[in-house]
């Protein structure tokens, strides 16, 4: 049964038709963000084509995907309070519409500056994407089924992964084109999920005649920082406001790591498959272009399954299930250095890879609107996925210059585990 709240009195009002709506919020959203990953993490297969065709090094290209992370990390910090104020529906679609265009003048780069200039601009057109689409869903659900519906959220930008990597894997193998086309037919899609979600989605319940949700805070201590009225507060009030949340300044140094750790698996790992030796072996156990898909699925699964966990194992202490999956990311990444690639044990691992590194992200973004309530949700979601991209962004070069320098690409592992337990580390602060 779904409540309506006013500020006075709770209603049932259409209890089935609301419920309805909110789920249809939660597939909208979900489809749209499916499709948006083709057009930025799909860099990884790109590489080695751009590496034999202008002769750059993994250090060089991990600037390249650093231009573009730091740049969504910026638009992350200005998109989340741009979303409070006009509002997620139309700033995501915005975004997806954008970023394809981006994608094809990156397609026609001839040299470093014209790819990486256009995949810097690129990046803040994706943050148009996540923290709008949060700020809908805040909209929309309450705070005791927060982790679920973030868990569903980050199940799509999962399999968001998933789907960039078969695009990227079809355009190369299966059509047999070359780099460029990565950034030209994956990314119609999220054209055409953009369109799709602006027809569907509507921003609030009041927009569909339904009274409006008062999807609340967390605790007690947390409501100071909720507020009642976005419509008077400024910009810069709600940035203030966010950034002096302690707890949630805590949580964006967590996820900065946990998404380094992600970043270097999702860059990387592609990389490791196409170019390691045994991969150019007959005896392979499967062709290693497609060993690496159980990265993006096992990330699918994890970030549904952890945004369940905080809700009922843990009773939506987020903090609990961020540690519990950090510190079993090590654990596999360190695991999955140890062994060949080639087996089917090394497909089994490199999926719980996925699935503890990603994982954590759906209670992340759960935090947001848990801290700050529903009416900043925007502006958290944004300077929580600023921190996270700002150290994706400082990992990239960082791991590509090990690479070039040591030759051996299996060395992602290790540093991606210690990302994942300083990030544990930092998490069990959060502690609420």
């Amino acid at each position: 049964m779904s409540y309506v709240h006013t500020s006075s009195t709770a209603f049932v009002a259409g209890t089935t038709s609301f419920r309805r709506a909110q789920w249809r919020m939660l597939f909208a959203a979900m489809l749209c963000y499916l499709f948006f990953y083709t057009g930025r993490q799909t860099f990884g297969f790109a590489i080695p084509g751009i590496q034999k065709e202008f002769g750059l090094s993994k250090e060089m290209l991990g600037w390249v995907s650093s231009a573009m992370l730091w740049s969504y990390a910026i638009g992350q910090a200005i998109n989340g309070n741009l979303a409070d104020k006009y509002g997620g529906r139309r700033i995501m679609s915005l975004g997806a519409v954008l970023s394809c265009f981006a994608n094809w003048v990156v397609s026609f780069s001839s040299g470093f500056v014209t790819l990486v200039f256009p995949w810097a601009v690129n990046g803040y057109f994706q943050a148009l994407g996540w923290a709008p689409g949060s700020r809908l869903l805040a909209n929309w659900w309450g705070i005791g089924e927060r982790g679920k519906v973030y868990g569903f959220y980050v199940f799509a930008a999962g399999c968001a992964s998933v789907l960039s990597y078969v695009t990227s894997i079809a355009v190369l193998d299966v059509f047999h084109l070359d780099w460029r086309w990565i950034f030209r037919i994956p990314v119609l899609l999220m054209l055409a999920g953009g369109i799709f979600f602006y027809l569907v989605a509507r921003e609030r319940p009041e927009d569909m005649g339904f009274k409006p949700l008062d999807t609340g805070v967390a605790d007690a201590v947390d409501k100071a920082h909720a507020v009642q009225d976005d419509q008077t507060e400024s910009s810069w009030s709600r940035y203030k406001a966010v950034l002096k949340n302690w707890r949630l300044d805590i949580a964006a140094l967590s996820l900065g790591f946990q998404n380094a750790a992600r970043y270097g698996l999702i860059v990387w790992v592609p990389v490791h498959f196409f170019g390691s030796n045994w991969a150019k072996s007959p005896d392979a156990f499967i062709n290693p272009k497609w060993i690496s898909i159980a990265l993006p699925v096992g990330m699918a699964i994890g970030a549904l399954s952890n945004g369940w966990i905080s809700d009922k194992l843990f009773g939506s202490k987020r903090y609990k299930a961020i540690m519990l999956y950090m510190v079993l990311g090590a654990i596999t990444t360190m695991w999955m250095f140890t062994i060949p690639g080639n087996s089917l044990i090394g497909v089994v691992a490199l999926f719980l890879c996925g699935f503890f590194v990603y994982g954590p992200a759906s209670s992340f973004w759960a935090l947001c609107p848990d801290l700050v309530g529903s009416r900043r949700a925007g502006t958290a979601t944004g300077i929580m996925n600023f921190s996270s991209y700002l150290f994706a962004g400082l990992g990239e070069p960082l791991i590509g210059r090990m690479l070039d320098t040591s030759g051996d690409t299996s060395l992602v592992f290790p540093i991606v585990a210690v990302s994942c337990a300083i990030s544990a580390v930092v998490a069990f602060f959060i502690k609420r």
